[in-house]
């Protein structure tokens, strides 16, 4: 009678592992608000940090490569009046940052290649709306130029960025403060938890409700959720002991939770944060020393511990790289720039392969940083399936994903008219020809020169 003792999984082994000292970013003064948000945002070019700033707020945007000890006369982004409480990459052009602030106000920044030599006061669009301060961005996965914004004002309000408007406003559904909202793989849905114990699956287009889970857990601790695989949902909260959670839930019978499991009895937040191309989950909790990672699987009891890292420091915040920022050759399948009270310290989450040829099976094909559906055409009702990209010969994916193409017609100003959108399309397309006509002279020239050298 065979017996199976542990299930068998290729991430049981997966651990992580802190870099080098000379790899992180040293004397950087991380900001001290009291908010639950990343503080941090990395993507394959930067990594932004929220810092202290005296007098209105700050973050810092370093290139990757620009490890080591940071200046204290480091140039930051200092265009808000006061705290900034949440900054976010935008998936679809590396350079292009938004940040909330408690001033009220959402601003989009434009970062040179190669960071920052000046601070940078004046952000490409100001985008005003909310009349509390804002704490919750969220970049749409697939439309470009969208933006999510959710304030204390109990406001959401989605933002076309290229024409620095907000086209959908959603005032009537939350009764008190917005902790979390995040968008489904497509976002065709926002999944939102609120101060009053319920957690809201949202139509974005028509701010309605669609379907509402109240008290997913009993504690009165903050809740954040996030969509998981096959548009199950995760949540992470506090019992009525004060004990975190975390729970698995089917939208489609959000009455009892599939699994509901007990953690400890820390105080800090859990931040969740989803791999959908290997399924795993990984529980960053503020003020915690540790990441906790499991995986979400089919079969009961659905959410499996794997391990955790553990580190001597606590953590102020995280962030959190695209899967096309790592190192696929080296097993990488997860990268978290761990915030410290004075340095960032990125942490590495391996899968141990003795070969260092791409494992197929670790890399399916994962989220590139093509827009699938344009602003307009979303708002108009078009959904648009994430455009997926492999990672087989991006070895080195900093490089490669540099060049992709950069959208920057619509966000040159705020109020871009579909007519000038035509007439820089042209422009460009001119270029195009150009560019083109002049290869094709230069591979004459060669033919020739090589032909007279012949002779």
């Amino acid at each position: 009678m065979s017996r199976k003792v542990v299930r068998s999984s290729k991430f049981r082994h997966v651990f992580g592992q802190g870099v080098k000292a000379d790899q992180c970013y040293d004397d950087i003064r991380i900001s001290q608000m009291t908010w639950d948000s990343n503080f941090c945002s990395v993507n394959p070019k930067f990594v932004a940090m929220i810092v202290d700033a005296s007098g209105g707020g700050a973050f810092i945007v370093l290139p990757l490569s620009k490890s080591g000890r940071i200046d204290m006369s480091y140039p930051t982004v200092c265009g808000h009046t006061g705290p900034v409480l949440d900054i976010e990459f935008c998936p679809h052009n590396d350079n292009i940052i938004a940040s909330g602030s408690e001033d009220c106000s959402v601003m989009i920044w434009e970062i040179p290649e190669g960071g920052l030599i000046t601070p940078m006061t004046d952000p490409v669009v100001k985008l005003d709306g909310h009349s509390k301060r804002v704490g919750i961005l969220s970049w749409h996965p697939t439309a470009h130029n969208v933006l999510m914004s959710a304030g204390c004002d109990n406001v959401v309000i989605l933002w076309n960025v290229a024409r620095g408007e907000a086209v959908v406003r959603i005032d009537t559904v939350h009764p008190d403060l917005i902790y979390s909202a995040c968008w489904n793989r497509d976002g065709s849905r926002i999944l939102t938890s609120c101060k009053d114990k319920t957690l809201r699956i949202l139509d974005p287009r028509k701010g309605t409700v669609l379907t509402e889970k109240e008290k997913p857990h009993e504690g009165s601790r903050p809740v954040r959720a996030v969509f998981v695989s096959d548009g199950k949902i995760l949540s992470t909260g506090f019992s009525r002991m004060s004990e975190r959670q975390v729970a698995l839930w089917d939208p489609n019978s959000f009455g009892e939770a599939l699994t509901l499991q007990e953690l400890d009895t820390s105080s800090g937040v859990l931040l969740p944060f989803f791999d959908p191309d290997t399924g795993i989950i990984y529980l960053c909790g503020k003020g915690d020393s540790s990441i906790r990672y499991f995986e979400v699987t089919d079969e009961a009891p659905y959410v499996h511990y794997l391990s955790m890292y553990s580190s001597k420091e606590s953590q102020k915040g995280m962030g959190y790289m695209p899967k096309r920022g790592l190192e696929v050759n080296k097993c990488e399948i997860a990268r978290f720039y761990k915030l410290h009270e004075r340095k960032c310290e990125p942490v590495v989450m391996t899968v141990p392969r003795k070969s260092d040829l791409f494992q197929e099976d670790l890399y399916p094909d994962t989220i590139g940083p093509e827009p699938a559906v344009e602003a307009d055409e979303w708002f108009n009702g078009k959904d648009g399936q994430p455009i997926l990209i492999s990672l087989k010969d991006e070895f080195v994916t900093t490089t490669k994903t540099r060049e992709f193409k950069v959208h920057k017609s619509l966000l040159k100003t705020t109020s871009a008219s579909s007519g000038n959108q035509q007439d820089t399309s042209g422009e460009v397309q001119s270029l195009q020809t150009e560019v083109k006509q002049l290869k094709q002279a230069v591979e004459d020239l060669t033919k020739r020169v090589s032909e007279l050298e012949k002779h």
